[in-house]
């Protein structure tokens, strides 16, 4: 129904493993600019932290975007544009990937007729924008369309669904170039009150930062709201993370790094395997993991664990000498698993790394996940034709 005081846009709502998200076809969108942006922060909701105004659901995993199209690569059937609308921060950032929203490319390419469908599993071959990394998305499918139903639980996800396998092999040196972007793997970083920090700097899927928890003064079983909480940890992460992203070439200054790099690295608390219990207050057995983990993006734990951060994990847990590899359970889940412990329960990953290497640091056979993803919602969304004042207005309207 028109409007002439509102804009509409097609887009779809998808849960994308742990996280959700709109998904949008390009053509349905302006093309990358200040117009793009306008659009898409009003969509979401980019000024007020409830983003009640907006799509967003006032949490970082719930203020999330895709936006695809058809590749003209010979190697990749789609293009993938990752997003994120940060509350309150009245801006989307771009310069990394979402191995969650990343889960929902493959099934929403199939049933927008980007990609045929092709029974059993359709490989769907994802060229992500953000890192230009060819990612691989195993997407079971009948009748011609996705599947829905299934026996796969993920933490953090009621119920469970049809698994979709993420190839994540092809992500080394997401935006570094360098599995190790400093050459080693043990950095010690300096805070500006004197104490040092050991860390691990990894790039697979997205450049992480890992930090063991005990050298924080964290045991290593906090949840995201005890850590949220604790500013002096949140302060000394904020200014690890500058320094690291410095360090990794991400920015130019350590204290410039929340504008310069918002996004990366994401930092990473690791500890041994212990048990506890999690948000929902269910035990989980030491038995059970083989490393506990929390993710830091945004200065804010993360309420389960990143995709992307899981691999940069599994990756780093194969090398020895990081700080991931020295707090693993030396036996794990198995020769080619590892079972994350992290806010919602235990994520498993899959890891082999292989004997080869090559100038940009090892090298793996094995790298990925499985997630679930469920398309929620498809139709029309509408802006406010006020909020894009500031750019173009025509151009907008004109690729609607």
């Amino acid at each position: 129904m028109a409007n002439p005081e509102q804009d509409a846009v097609r887009c779809t709502l998808m849960r994308g493993g742990t996280s959700k998200g709109l998904y949008f076809k390009a053509d349905n969108l302006p093309p990358a600019g200040a117009a793009r942006d306008a659009l898409l922060k009003a969509l979401i909701g980019s000024e007020d932290l409830l983003q009640i105004d907006g799509l967003g659901g006032s949490r970082l995993v719930t203020a999330k975007l895709a936006i695809v199209a058809r590749s003209e690569r010979p190697d990749a059937d789609v293009d993938y544009t990752y997003g994120i609308v940060p509350p309150g921060r009245g801006l989307v950032v771009y310069t990394s990937n979402c191995g969650n929203i990343s889960a929902g490319v493959g099934p929403f390419a199939i049933d927008e007729g980007l990609v045929p469908a092709r029974e059993p599993v359709t490989e769907v071959r994802i060229f992500n924008t953000n890192t230009r990394k060819i990612l691989i998305a195993h997407v079971p499918v009948a009748d011609g369309r996705v599947r829905v139903k299934g026996a796969s639980a993920i933490p953090g996800v009621p119920g469970t669904g049809a698994e979709i396998f993420m190839d994540y092999r092809a992500t080394t040196g997401a935006k570094t170039g360098h599995v190790l972007p400093t050459g080693h793997p043990l950095d010690q970083v300096v805070l500006e009150d004197g104490r040092a920090i050991r860390t691990t700097m990894g790039d697979v899927a997205n450049p992480c930062v890992f930090v063991p928890a005990a050298d924080l003064g964290l045991g290593g079983s906090e949840l995201p709201d005890e850590i949220n909480a604790n500013e002096p940890v949140i302060a000394a992460l904020r200014e690890l993370r500058g320094k690291a992203a410095q360090r990794m070439g991400l920015a130019a200054d350590w204290r410039q790094a929340e504008i310069q790099s918002p996004a990366l690295p994401l930092v990473v608390l690791v500890a041994p395997p212990a048990a506890y219990a999690d948000s929902q207050q269910r035990p989980i057995a030491a038995g059970a993991m083989d490393l506990r983990a929390r993710l830091i993006f945004y200065n804010r734990c993360h309420e389960s664990m990143a995709g992307t951060g899981s691999m940069c994990t599994a990756a780093m847990s194969r090398i020895p000498g990081t700080v991931v590899h020295a707090v693993m359970r030396p036996t794990g889940g198995g020769a080619d698993t590892l079972r994350i412990g992290h806010p919602l329960g235990v994520m498993e990953v899959v890891v082999r790394a292989s004997p080869e290497a090559d100038a940009a640091g090892p090298r793996f056979e094995r790298l990925g996940f499985g997630r679930t993803a469920r398309r929620l919602m498809d139709g029309i969304a509408y802006v406010p034709r006020s909020t894009l004042a500031a750019v173009d207005v025509e151009r907008v309207q004109e690729a609607m």
